[in-house]
């Protein structure tokens, strides 16, 4: 067994643990809305049909935010066709997915589950076949208490206070081909810009969320944030990221459990490109990242082909991943990066919530349950609180090959930690990212630290296996290593695992 060792100090404080880091994300896309958290025949559901199992393993997992209606859905989408009474809502055609969207669920309905899942909403608005004006018009109804048009309808409609919606997505991927009125960098700067100074005449309080490149394996990467950025600086808050990531194939396996090398790097560019662009403009303002799309995605696999020809389906299934353990290490290693940057990603959105790449899967007229993918995230959710604490690491290596011809050494343990100085405890997150090796953990705490509260880690032999609604077995359980001496602790990670252990001062 190889050994590896990290120092906790206190001292090393990246930034406080953000709430919205934990954020996910629903889109009319699939079986995510409709059978996902909407099915009035199921027998859980609650009043205005929506899945009570769902609802329970949403608060559960521990989600803080989510995003709404889209992803490529909001570029075609007129938010009016989802509000007044559902028997009177027009049925269209969904250009993004080949699909029929019978608008059941618009936004009234989701500010409900909104509160029912006791999540903060995060809007999109279209600026790909609408803009300003429209955008104008949701905020109106969506935020103003009543004396308008637009206010009163929403009241009519049965939502007497306002929504008070405060994060908002000023569209989305819109450098992407795919994307229903794309545009250049320039063209979306200026509308996003536009956009946001507009509704900033409403809310000047909004936190407003520019669209960055649609991916970092773009053309337009880099040049397309400082265009965007450098048009709409004065009023937006955050550019967005998005990034998915898959094995290639079997021998892929160890590259794959180093994404989140991939992931550190993206985040560099990224606050690279800001800083960039306040240089230029002599600007003391800092931009942060809403990385509001990002999880494992086998983009290739049969369930992600969309519909076709004649075929415009009602919720096809589709997207519908199903993990294993090697993908829940990678979502628990994701997510220490965003933590490790909590001093620039001020958002982040797992994509996505129910059965659409997801952590929670519900059958239609059965059961839900837990994918592999679940556990890291409920679990960092749950006890990441306080400060985010950079950590000192020496580690055994292994070879990252991100492109053709170019080699470098990374360490397969990675690590962070988050101190809550309120109530002492300490928290650390780690993954062993080697797939053959175990290692040996020598943790080094500078804040004195008395007792071991739980090690718990998630790690199967076979790191291909995947939960099932029949089968939980699974699960993040005691690691019996775990030993704390003296401000020392000492635990051992089998290959391929996700580890969480909690330190009480």
């Amino acid at each position: 067994m190889t050994s590896a060792r990290i120092v906790v100090d206190p001292a090393f404080r990246v930034g406080p643990v953000r709430r919205r880091t934990f954020g996910s994300f629903v889109e009319h896309l699939g079986r995510c809305v409709y059978t996902g958290i909407h099915e009035p025949e199921h027998p859980t559901a609650v009043e205005g049909g929506w899945r009570g199992d769902v609802l329970e393993l949403v608060r559960e997992l521990g989600v803080s935010h989510v995003r709404y209606p889209g992803g490529n859905f909001v570029s075609g989408y007129k938010w009016e066709d989802g509000v007044g009474p559902a028997d009177q809502r027009p049925t269209r055609l969904d250009l993004a997915w080949h699909s029929t969207e019978p608008n059941t669920v618009g936004v009234d309905e989701f500010m409900q589950w909104c509160r029912l899942a006791e999540v903060e909403p995060m809007m999109a608005v279209n600026l790909g076949t609408r803009g300003v004006a429209e955008a104008l018009d949701l905020l109106e109804y969506c935020n103003i208490p009543g004396g308008t048009t637009l206010s009163d309808e929403r009241r009519e409609n049965g939502a007497e206070e306002p929504h008070q919606i405060k994060l908002w997505c000023l569209g989305n991927e819109m450098d992407g081909p795919w994307q229903t009125g794309h545009k250049t960098a320039e063209e979306y700067g200026r509308i996003a810009a536009e956009t946001a100074r507009a509704m900033r005449m409403i809310n000047p309080d909004l936190d407003l969320v520019a669209c960055g490149s649609s991916n970092r394996a773009m053309p337009t990467f880099g040049q397309w944030e400082y265009t965007v950025l450098d048009e709409a600086w004065d009023q937006v808050d955050m550019i967005s990221a998005h990034v998915y990531y898959y094995p290639k194939d079997e021998a892929d396996l160890q590259h794959f459990l180093l994404s989140s090398v991939d992931m550190d790097r993206f985040i560099e560019q990224i606050c690279s490109t800001a800083d960039a662009v306040a240089a230029a403009r002599k600007s003391t303002k800092v931009i942060g990242i809403s990385f509001d799309e990002w999880n494992v995605w086998y983009q290739r696999r049969a369930e992600s082909k969309v519909p076709e020809g004649d075929d415009w389906p009602v919720a096809p299934v589709l997207l519908e991943d199903h993990y294993s353990v090697a993908d829940a290490v990678v979502v628990g290693n994701l997510l220490i990066s965003l933590l490790r940057r909590t001093d620039r990603v001020f958002s982040a959105n797992q994509a996505q919530l129910v059965n659409v790449i997801a952590p929670i899967m519900a059958e239609a007229g059965g059961p839900a349950w837990k994918q592999t993918i679940f556990h890291p995230f409920a679990l960092t959710s749950k006890y990441a609180t306080g400060e985010v604490l950079q950590v000192a690491l020496e580690s055994p290596t292994v070879e990252f090959r991100p492109h053709e011809g170019i080699v470098s050494e990374v360490p397969v343990i990675d690590s962070v930690a988050t101190y809550d100085a309120e109530s002492g405890a300490t928290t650390l997150f780690i993954v062993n990212r080697s797939v053959s090796d175990a290692v040996s953990v020598e943790c080094v705490v500078r804040e004195g630290v008395s007792e071991l509260v739980e090690a718990l880690t998630y790690h199967h032999d076979d790191p291909s296996w995947q939960a099932s609604a029949d089968d939980q077995s699974v699960v993040p359980t005691a690691n019996e290593s775990a030993a704390l001496s003296g401000g020392r602790l000492s635990i051992d990670l089998p290959p391929i695992s996700w580890t969480m252990v909690r330190l009480q001062g």
